[in-house]
């Protein structure tokens, strides 16, 4: 098969290259940004010139794109050239209803459509390691399992079109949260005299611990590195939107969400937007 791969960013630019180097297909690639689609043909892939030309050639296409207005407006020229058989991979973390409404679209093409969003970090999209959520017709999800499979380790179904989005949207939703509740914590333990350090290593004994006291606690909000180019408080802003969006529709009232939204809209505020999103301990440290 030819593979296309749309939108090599912080997280598609190391799926990708995966995809690329444990898998035998010819991958395709397109992205607004010309120097990673120079990266990756070192490794093998071929650069396409437009959406389009992804499209015409392509039996899957991935997309991994900053949100869901990137979505619609690639999805709309993409499916356009596709033909009836072919398959859109979607790993973009994209609003519910319109995921389901894209689908539809493609779905009276002919065009075959998974949405598939990925969690964890930019280093387990480099190892290979990542969890994919995926929604979609279980027969094409068996179909492209081996692809998902050259970049990610925990591959789960979690039922039709939208689903993979459901899941990811309240993984993230619930990582804020817990990111919010160890900001207290390490500042509320420094304020009181005791070393923040040796507090996550004992909470991380008990019935405390989680992914994000052993990733963003001990690795960016203890030794203060949130670093540029990484996923950032705005984008984490957009993703809560999302899940703010889904408890709207479903009638739930949200308050410890509500909370890290409007942390994360001060450390933006504060010119922190472009930081790893747990600097909004900045902002609870204040």
């Amino acid at each position: 098969m030819t593979i296309g791969f749309i939108g090599v960013g912080v997280m598609g630019e190391p799926m990708c290259r995966n995809l690329i180097t444990r898998s035998a297909e010819t991958v395709l690639v397109f992205d607004r940004v010309p120097e990673p689609v120079d990266r990756l043909v070192t490794v093998g892939a071929e650069a396409a010139a437009s959406i389009a030309e992804v499209g015409e050639r392509c039996e899957v296409v991935l997309l991994s794109l900053p949100g869901g207005p990137e979505l619609e407006a690639v999805a709309a020229d993409l499916v356009a050239a596709m033909g009836g058989g072919s398959v859109v991979v979607d790993l973009t973390t994209a609003p519910v209803d319109l995921t389901r409404r894209l689908a539809g679209q493609a779905r009276e093409r002919g065009v075959g459509w998974v949405d598939a969003p990925v969690a964890r970090t930019r280093e387990a999209a480099e190892a290979g390691t990542l969890a994919v959520m995926v929604g979609g017709d279980e027969a094409v999800i068996e179909r492209v399992r081996p692809l998902l499979a050259t970049f990610g380790t925990d591959i789960s179904v979690c039922g039709p079109v939208g689903c993979g989005q459901i899941a990811k949207i309240l993984n993230n939703y619930v990582l804020f949260q817990n990111v919010v509740a160890l900001g207290e914590a390490i500042t509320i333990a420094r304020r009181s005299g005791m070393d923040p350090a040796r507090l996550i290593e004992v909470i991380g004994t008990g019935s405390g611990d989680s992914f994000a006291l052993r990733n963003h606690a001990t690795r960016a909000m203890l030794p203060g590195d949130f670093p540029l180019k990484a996923f950032s408080a705005d984008y984490a802003r957009k993703d809560l939107s999302y899940g703010l969006q889904l408890a709207a529709e479903a009638g739930v009232e949200v308050p410890g969400a509500e909370l890290a939204d409007r942390l994360l809209k001060a450390a933006s505020d504060a010119g922190h937007g472009d930081e790893y999103w747990p600097t909004l301990l900045r902002i609870i440290d204040t």
